[in-house]
């Protein structure tokens, strides 16, 4: 199965925002995993922020995180389009089509959390995430 959904970043108020979109929305917030705790490195004051919160009202989906201190947050490039699929070959075909031309963020390689994660700019500038996880 394969789905595209919206990714939002912010600037440290990630958990705010989206408490503010579940009240907005009637949403329930699925899960909400914090720097503390993952191997990333942060500044200390970071580890309290949102690495990843996914928000579910009615069927759709809405991922957020806080971005780390490292990247500057400019409003146009906070939010990305995030397809996942459990299909690792079609999440490694959709990273090198929607790459030619742009600029790989992140190649496409196994993470903590999933077998198959990349980052990427296409060429007319729009941020996209590829997650493959496969069927549990």
């Amino acid at each position: 199965m394969t789905n595209l959904n919206a990714y939002l970043t912010f600037s440290g108020n990630c958990e705010e925002a989206i408490n503010f979109y579940k009240d907005c929305l009637g949403g329930e917030i699925l899960s909400i995993n914090y720097f503390e705790g993952s191997p990333m490195e942060v500044p200390e004051e970071y580890k309290k922020k949102v690495m990843h919160v996914t928000l579910k009202f009615e069927d759709c989906l809405l991922m957020a995180s806080d971005n780390p201190p490292r990247n500057e947050i400019i409003n146009g490039n906070n939010f990305s389009l995030t397809i996942g699929t459990d299909d690792l070959k079609k999440g490694d075909d959709y990273f090198e089509k929607l790459s030619s031309g742009g600029n790989v963020i992140m190649s496409m390689q196994e993470t903590f959390w999933a077998p198959r994660f990349g980052m990427l700019t296409d060429k007319f500038g729009i941020n996209w995430m590829i997650n493959c996880e496969t069927k549990k």
